[in-house]
């Protein structure tokens, strides 16, 4: 990083700490005067709840990047910072693997989702060796290895510096940190069999309890050193040992002390580790055993060879170094960065670029506005169906519209815009959509929060049982208390009266009333009947939210099989882009619009009403917070409408669960469009300036102002696309036909 530094800034961002007694969140920066780095800490008050300390990270790190110019480098070391850091936009992603974190002892459950997350939006992908590039080279089409290096000339310092002790005992050394990848035994092993040894370790002690570190009198922990001392420690020693137990954490590692310990003019003495054997493994310098007697012999070597002075074998190890270097290693990385936003690898096939091209930018056959569900159909079958050339623009930084699901720091999968469940009677839609995704079978089951109980909801015989102390046993009964219960209404207008009329005022104010209120911002007696319609009364005990044929979640989530849907060579990606800004920079025969219609006309005639939520996203150390995946609060003393926990959806199992509290909302994101009659008069204007663009099709919810599920948009825009074939096919029949009447001008 000193030499990134050298070309630019450089900022490092740390793990928080959790201070006793801080008021509130803030950062500790410092100037490395050494490196050029500037050094960010976060630290945050220790009583703050951890379940929203990803926020908080968000946070300062948004308020320490306002300002800062491009281009924008995000490098990680761990995907452990992803969450809070995703969002930054960014000409470049770099995924710096230096071990397989999740063999260490105690790896967070969330760390692999997030590793999958990560590669999937990485440019490029460096691995700390060859063992790790194996590892991942078939997960990412830009993996590049980078075994260990070494700042020669600082290490070699050492073979000038006069040894600080004069008591003639042999003594060998490790630097590290001392954690599970060490062979602790190995060490107790040596200085038994050499009680006339000094072994010195340097270095932090990391899960692991010191009373579990072997006690012996010529074995000394000695704790840590700072990068500049270790010269001087290392001249101390005769032999330098990398005594690795052979694990999990160990499999992939290729340790920086074999050559540093080289530079410094010691021999090394190393348990088989693959990496120090494949680079390593024929050099005189480097002696490699398993442990127990063979590592002890290759010890007794090592010192002969250290006492016979630095002949032949020190300069074979000189010889090995001089084509190491920091250097080299920068400069290959900074190429293959340069490269990487060179030929705008961030921006293909899912991955945002933060800018776009202006000179001969590439024509498009078209330009589809909005990757959620209508746009990511529509790219799909215009590109492999109709083999057009297809660019789909969306101004927010991911695809798959609202159904956008990710990895939060739990590990839990959850929904960023609030719960999608997926239902369809369409046999058609659910194979269509099962070309992209497995599917996990789940019944959505939704209990409602009423008069201190939790009761199914829709109304069913249990519910009817519970709230008033029932045993109805039959649907014949069920519907006789319904029919006692219902209120005549003479013209079924508006939501109020669809209920009031089929179970009566006292449910109606129970489930439906408050509820709707908050949902929309209305009473129901002022919205179409439409909308509670959609929620039946049940005399039966089928307690399941809906009844489709088809009820599953994508197996992997909906994110992904969003990928896999624009994953096609006819399709590029433009994400966190607003389209009118690009709209002319990438010239294009047609448009698909998919977000709101107003807008699309620069609110010509005003505004079309909205419903907007708010989400609140938790993670709570429980295993489970409620007996269902959503429940809900129609209660209007509750602010929230519903509560969701994602693992029942998911089918995950973690210690932890992740929720969200739903807040409707009249500012903020479009979601469901407002069923009144002078609504739709709005809209029906829109719709006639809509009619008569020849070159833009509006399809999808925002598009065309009705509430759709998931499956009616995905059949709307199969539908759409069908038509445009069609019309398509006609056009070039007529063609056809026109250009064969035409009479020839060729000569006799």
């Amino acid at each position: 990083m000193s030499r990134f530094a050298a070309q630019g800034r450089v900022l490092f961002w740390e793990e928080p700490i959790h201070v006793e007694g801080l008021e509130a969140p803030g950062l500790h920066v410092e100037n490395c005067a050494q490196s050029g780095v500037t050094v960010i800490t976060p630290r945050i008050p220790a009583d703050a709840p951890r379940e929203q300390e990803g926020e908080t990270l968000k946070q300062l790190l948004d308020l320490y990047l306002a300002g800062e110019t491009g281009p924008v480098v995000r490098w990680y070391y761990t995907p452990m910072m992803l969450p809070f850091s995703e969002h930054v936009m960014a000409d470049c992603i770099v995924y710096d693997c230096m071990d397989e974190l999740a063999n260490f002892k105690g790896a967070p459950p969330e760390l692999l989702p997030l590793e999958q997350r990560l590669l999937s939006q990485a440019d490029l992908v460096f691995t700390g060796g060859y063992s790790l590039y194996e590892a991942k080279k078939g997960k990412h089409a830009n993996v590049y290895p980078f075994p260990s290096s070494v700042d020669a000339a600082h290490f070699a310092t050492a073979r000038s510096v006069r040894p600080r002790h004069e008591d003639g005992l042999p003594r060998l050394g490790f630097y590290g940190v001392v954690d599970e990848r060490m062979d602790v035994e190995l060490l107790a092993i040596l200085a038994d069999a050499r009680p006339d040894w000094q072994v010195e370790i340097i270095g932090p002690v990391v899960k692991i309890s010191p009373d579990d570190l072997p006690q012996r009198p010529n074995l000394h922990f000695l704790g840590g050193r700072a990068y500049e001392e270790l010269p001087a420690c290392i001249a101390g020693w005769d032999v330098a040992l990398m005594p690795f137990a052979i694990n999990d954490a160990t499999r992939f590692i290729s340790p920086t002390k074999t050559p540093e310990y080289l530079a410094a003019g010691k021999p090394v003495v190393s348990t088989p580790i693959t990496d120090v054997v494949r680079h390593y493994g024929e050099i005189e310098a480097v002696r490699i055993a398993e442990r127990g007697d063979a590592f002890i012999a290759a010890c007794d070597k090592a010192l002969a060879l250290a006492r016979s002075g630095g002949g032949h074998w020190l300069q074979q190890a000189d010889k090995v170094l001089a084509g190491m270097s920091w250097d080299k290693s920068f400069q290959q990385m900074s190429t293959l960065i340069k490269e990487a936003i060179s030929k705008g690898m961030h921006a293909h096939p899912i991955v945002s670029p933060t800018g776009w091209k202006s000179s001969q930018p590439d024509h498009y056959d078209v330009m589809v506005v909005g990757a959620g569900f209508a746009g990511a159909v529509m790219a799909e079958r215009l590109a492999a169906d109709g083999g057009k050339r297809v660019l789909v623009v969306d101004r927010r930084p991911h695809v798959a519209g609202n159904a956008f699901d990710e990895y939060d720091e739990e590990g839990v999968l959850i929904h960023r815009y609030g719960p999608h469940i997926f239902h369809t009677n369409s046999e058609e839609i659910f194979d269509y959509l099962s070309r992209f995704t497995k599917w996990r079978p789940y019944e959505h089951r939704v209990l409602a929060s009423v008069d201190g109980m939790l009761v199914p909801m829709p109304i069913n015989r249990t519910t009817l049982n519970l709230l008033y102390g029932l045993d109805m046993k039959t649907e014949e009964e069920v519907a006789a208390f319904l029919a006692a219960k219902a209120e005549p209404v003479s013209v079924v207008r508006t939501s109020e009266d669809v209920v009031i009329s089929a179970i009566g005022r006292e449910l109606y104010e129970k489930f439906f009333q408050g509820y709707t209120r908050k949902q929309w911002g209305l009473d129901p007696s002022e919205l179409d009947k439409a909308v509670t319609s959609r929620v039946p009364t049940r005399t039966n005990v089928d307690d399941r939210y809906f009844t489709d044929t088809f009820q599953a979640m994508p197996l992997e989530g909906y994110t992904r099989m969003f990928e896999r849907m624009l994953d096609h060579p006819n399709i590029d990606v433009l994400l966190g882009v607003d389209y009118c800004k690009v709209r002319d920079a990438y010239p294009h025969d047609h448009l698909v619009f998919t977000g709101p219609i107003d807008e699309y006309f620069g609110f010509r005639f005003g505004k079309l009403p909205y419903r907007s939520l708010h989400f609140q996203h938790e993670r709570l150390d429980m295993e489970r917070f409620q007996d269902v995946a959503v429940v809900n609060y129609p209660s209007p003393d509750v602010p929230y409408t519903r509560i969701t926990e994602y693992k029942h959806l998911t089918g995950q199992q973690a210690p932890k669960t992740s929720i969200t509290y739903e807040y409707p909302a009249a500012e903020g994101d479009p979601y469901y469009p407002i069923p009144r009659a002078e609504n739709q008069a709005l809209f029906k204007r829109y719709e006639a300036l809509a009619m008569v663009q020849a070159d833009v099709t509006f399809v999808g919810r925002l598009a065309t102002y009705r509430y759709y599920n998931m499956d009616q948009v995905v059949g709307q825009a199969l539908a759409t696309y069908r038509r445009m074939s069609k019309r398509r096919m006609v056009q070039q029949t007529l063609a056809e036909k026109t250009s064969i009447a035409r009479p020839s001008t060729s000569a006799p």
